[in-house]
């Protein structure tokens, strides 16, 4: 069962700063998902008694935009490129091989949080081709056995 939970003090008072403003909602979200790295529920069902707004509302706004995630990060964030170029250049291999290792699908993470995979449409660096970042680090001109090894140096690091 989900209950409410109290919110941060630096949360309650961005929401009590919003509350009463046109709009608020998502500038409440954006703060929610900017302090957790994503929307936990137990926060879902305080900010709807807080904000007044039913909790199909909040779910409304939270699963149509991609900025958003209901799920926690882990704590290190795969994301493969399937923008053309990366995607003509094997992506797809790689991104299943990933798949395969973690037992996970894109946008979950692995039951001991330590991953997450997500697919991005495009990390503007196709001269390096096919990429995948790690936290925001790059690695280009990626082969499935080669990520696969970098993969397993962030499993041993933990």
């Amino acid at each position: 069962m989900i209950t409410e939970t109290a919110l941060p003090q630096e949360l309650a008072d961005y929401v009590n700063e919003w509350k009463a403003q046109k709009g608020n909602l998502i500038m409440i979200l954006h703060a929610v998902q900017d302090h957790y790295g994503y929307v936990p529920k137990d926060i879902c069902f305080t900010l709807s008694k807080e904000l007044k707004v039913p909790l199909a509302r909040i779910y409304e706004v939270l699963t149509f935009y991609n900025y958003f995630s209901l799920s926690a990060p882990g704590k290190y964030k795969i994301s493969v490129c399937m923008g053309t170029a990366c995607y003509l250049k094997g992506a797809t291999e790689i991104l299943n091989a990933v798949k395969a290792e973690l037992k996970i699908e894109e946008g979950e993470t692995t039951e001991d949080k330590m991953f997450r995979l997500e697919h991005v449409r495009c990390l503007g660096c196709c001269g390096l081709a096919p990429v995948v970042t790690v936290n925001g680090k790059v690695y280009g001109k990626m082969t499935k056995d080669e990520f696969m090894k970098i993969l397993k140096e962030y499993k041993e690091k933990g």
